[in-house]
């Protein structure tokens, strides 16, 4: 017999179930919000997590605080070796600076005793902080002494070393109010002690 042509129909049914996609494979592609939602909540303990194991960014690149120094010395209230005959000194300039390097500044202080009139003679002392907290400065070095009979000018530290210009006077027949010589110096700290230059390494008046 010969064989029967299949309908078109029956070729048409045949190819239509492997074309239409199954409703099972439906179901694992298309998502539920409850799964969305367990998702979401598992990503997010992760990533959290994962940040608090990393590095705090803004602190690992930043660059260690460098310690702030120390102030200086306050001029006020240290115990001068002044001879003022029960009369109170005067603290007539100052100025600070780290003059040994060590990174703390000193106080160069000029002081004098109070006087009527006239122009008493100053000293030009070297102060450091004191010893304990709360402690007054304290003197470490002596500049100039009082028994030199010398008035100060003008005083500053710069670069470490101290620069000062000095009044004094030719001769005891010069009036205390008018002195008649003038001269620069400076002072720098070397070998353990301070050594004093002359007007090459001082500024002009």
């Amino acid at each position: 017999m010969p064989e029967t042509a299949a309908h078109p129909l029956q070729e048409t049914s045949r190819v239509q179930p492997s074309a239409a996609p199954d409703l099972a494979d439906l179901a694992h592609t298309r998502a539920r919000p409850a799964h969305w939602l367990a998702t979401a909540t598992v990503t997010a303990a992760v990533v959290a997590l994962a940040g608090l194991l990393q590095p705090d960014s803004a602190g690992a690149g930043a660059a260690p605080t460098a310690p702030r120094p120390a102030p200086a010395p306050q001029a006020a209230g240290v115990s001068y070796p002044l001879e003022c005959r029960g009369a109170p000194h005067t603290v007539a300039r100052q100025a600070s600076g780290d003059l040994d390097g060590d990174g703390d500044p000193e106080t160069v202080a000029v002081v004098h005793c109070e006087a009527g009139s006239g122009t008493p003679p100053s000293g030009v002392y070297v102060l450091t902080r004191g010893k304990g907290a709360g402690a007054p400065a304290r003197v470490v070095a002596t500049l100039v002494a009082p028994e030199l009979h010398k008035s100060v000018a003008r005083l500053a530290v710069r670069d470490g070393a101290v620069l000062a210009t000095l009044l004094g006077y030719s001769s005891l027949d010069v009036p205390s109010c008018c002195p008649d010589e003038k001269e620069q110096v400076s002072w720098r700290w070397k070998g353990g002690a301070f050594i004093r230059s002359g007007p090459a390494d001082a500024y002009g008046a």
